[in-house]
């Protein structure tokens, strides 16, 4: 049938017989079985000493093509071994000689199962097979699906959109999996979307496939580069920003030098890949990145592109941010102000340059953005300002209070602060992380001052997946307030549900956030929050799913109406403790 047509595939040109010969011999002969034999003695194993064996195996039952199926898979195990053994003797161009030669005479039966591994070994081991086989291999998909990655690398060099269609799968996956780590059910302050160390994150699947379709293959490595700039642009999606980082680290890791060295990158993500390990820029790496930045030579600015685009990547804003907010405490220490700390300023260097990657890629014009000096001498002074009025409330509470009273904590914010987030991106960023620092020392009074500042922002980046990730992670820490009937209405209805209708990953994160505290939360306003979040016909899967599941967590916890009917009046009714399970 066909599938035996296609088993014996290319064996006529290289003159063995087939069935389809020996069909012919037995058509036009007389003595069927004199033929047979002179079929098997022509086209048998052509050793002496078998042919006094093989009848000896026929006295055992053993069918001849099982014999001959068990020489055959030992002889392909040798000639691949062989294979394996001439790429690695003698000379270069002698070695690859022969290869070509082999394959020459053996691509014919390419199609082949039995022979198949072995021509695909020869190409494997061949650093330039002939264009032409490489067309033939690409037009068949079968042939294509079965070639080592070595040969695939040689096709997809020269075949950018099939090289996409491999990679692009890959990258979407990859920004999925980002996703659903923000929105993971688990909240928590201890593990967060920035808790993965850099090298623990390099091993993720994603990471591993692409640096093994890439090789040792410069051409391969720009071309996934070009694929990461243009799908940032397309979409402002900073993990694209990310996996270039992660790409470079990886193949460093490897010690690829053939694309480390040609990276002008290299040396600089290298450095700051460790500031990210070790979550702060101290002093003797900041003068080391200092140094990249300021070794761009005149002709060369387009590696800015390209280092913005490494400083967009979350974890190295996430890193400067925190180093910028650690800083600012130490210069309250120091009565020092923000203009004066060289150390300070390469941090904001280094964020606007992040944070203009995407200007800059779009508009192809390679410089560093101009740094405002308001946000130098005005904004990061009023930061220190606020380190300064929690340090005096904080002394005032310990003091003996006079009949003057206690001091109450400022409550207004200057007009300034606001519109300083509302209108520099920097400003905001860091006042952004500044909240969430003080979110985390449990400062519930700062909290609640800062928090009016939020509502509006610079292109709505208190209402981002990455900032509300970590937000929710470190309200866990204000846990016991949120039974407090203002503390929920200035977070809830004073910041979260001014965006919900309008942003459906608000929505999520308000969700999963109660999710995780609706036990500390009083009944009453619980009620009216579930009102408040109730999807609308617009509403995606994943928040129709997560109401659905806060919503049964809450009908566990209503008492049936028959044990409230029957608590005695008198009785004050206990606060509801959580159960482990409840949480």
């Amino acid at each position: 049938g066909p599938g035996q047509a296609a088993m014996y595939a290319g064996l006529q040109e290289l003159g063995v017989a087939n069935g389809e010969d020996l069909k012919e011999t037995l058509t036009n002969c007389t003595e069927p079985l004199k033929a047979i034999e002179q079929f098997q003695t022509e086209n048998g194993v052509l050793l002496p000493s078998l042919q006094s064996a093989l009848p000896f195996l026929d006295l055992h039952g053993t069918p001849r093509l099982e014999f001959h199926q068990s020489v055959f898979d030992e002889l392909r195990e040798k000639l691949l071994e062989r294979v394996s053994a001439i790429a690695l003797e003698g000379k270069v161009e002698e070695r690859y000689k022969k290869l070509e030669d082999l394959l020459e005479k053996s691509f014919s039966l390419v199609k082949m199962p039995s022979i198949q591994p072995v021509v695909m070994c020869v190409m494997k081991h061949l650093p330039k097979v002939p264009e032409k086989k490489l067309k033939l291999v690409m037009a068949d998909k079968d042939l294509y699906k079965a070639c080592a990655v070595e040969v695939k690398r040689q096709i997809w060099q020269d075949n950018q959109a099939l090289f996409g269609d491999e990679v692009s799968p890959l990258l979407k996956q990859y920004i999925l999996e980002k996703e659903n780590i923000l929105f993971s059910n688990d909240i928590s302050v201890l593990h967060n979307f920035f808790s993965p160390s850099p090298k623990t994150r390099r091993q993720g699947e994603v990471v591993q496939k692409l640096t093994q379709m890439i090789g040792k293959n410069v051409k391969l490595y720009d071309m996934v580069l070009q694929f990461l700039r243009t799908l940032f642009l397309r979409t402002r999606n900073v993990h694209y920003c990310t996996l270039r980082a992660e790409l470079l680290m990886s193949l460093h890791d490897l010690e690829i030098s053939e694309i480390c060295t040609v990276d002008p990158c290299h040396k600089f993500t290298w450095c700051l890949d460790a500031c990210i390990r070790e979550k702060f820029v101290d002093n003797k790496r900041a003068r080391e990145l200092q140094g990249f930045l300021d070794g761009v030579k005149k002709g060369q600015e387009q590696v800015l592109g390209d280092l913005s685009m490494i400083l967009c990547d979350p974890f190295a804003i996430n890193t400067l941010a925190l180093s910028t907010i650690r800083h600012l405490q130490d210069l309250v220490g120091q009565d020092t102000l923000p203009r004066e700390s060289p150390d300070l300023l390469l941090l904001l260097r280094m964020l606007s340059l992040g944070q203009g990657a995407w200007d800059m890629i779009d508009s192809q014009v390679f410089k560093e953005p101009k740094m405002e000096a308001e946000l130098i001498t005005k904004f990061l002074p009023m930061l220190m300002s606020f380190v300064v009025d929690d340090q005096t409330f904080n002394v005032d509470q310990k003091l003996p209070s006079e009949e003057k009273g206690p001091i109450p904590y400022p409550s207004t914010i200057p007009e300034a602060f606001t519109k300083f987030l509302q209108e520099n991106r920097i400003a905001c960023e860091i006042g952004l992380y500044y909240i969430l620092h003080i979110t985390k020392q449990r400062n519930k009074n700062a909290f609640l001052r800062l928090l009016p500042a939020l509502v509006e922002t610079f292109s709505d980046l208190a209402f981002s997946d990455i900032f509300l990730h970590l937000l929710t992670g470190n309200l866990t820490l204000l846990g016991d307030e949120f039974s407090l009937e203002e503390f929920c209405t200035s977070l809830f209805d004073g910041f979260f549900l001014t965006a919900c209708s309008r942003k459906e990953n608000v929505h999520r994160h308000v969700l999963r956030l109660l999710l995780h505290l609706h036990h500390k939360v009083a009944p009453a306003k619980l009620e009216s929050l579930q009102k408040a979040l109730e999807p609308t016909k617009q509403s995606g899967e994943a928040v129709k799913e997560l109401y659905n599941q806060l919503t049964e967590k809450l009908e566990l916890r209503k008492p049936s109406p028959a044990e409230a009917t029957e608590t005695p009046s008198m009785e004050l009714p206990l606060p509801t403790v959580p159960t482990p399970a409840s949480r």
